[in-house]
């Protein structure tokens, strides 16, 4: 499992390499380039399956119904 995500940016292209939590999802993450605050696509549980090069542990473990965002 990969724990590592580098989230880019929709809006200004920044790409910051991030950990993500192995227990819940992201809903948020303030981009550390232009400040806007990225929140996750209509269907993604979190921010790592919207925008990062890595989905987030739970998806990566095959928890595909979302039971991790509650």
């Amino acid at each position: 499992m990969q724990l590592e995500s580098t989230l880019t940016c929709p809006d200004c292209g920044h790409r910051s390499l991030e950990v993500m939590p192995q227990d819940a999802c992201q809903f948020f993450y303030d981009c550390k380039g232009c400040g806007v605050r990225l929140k996750p696509k209509a269907g993604d549980c979190c921010v790592f399956c919207s925008f990062g090069s890595v989905p987030c542990p739970p998806i990566q473990s095959g928890d595909a119904d979302g039971a991790c965002c509650g």
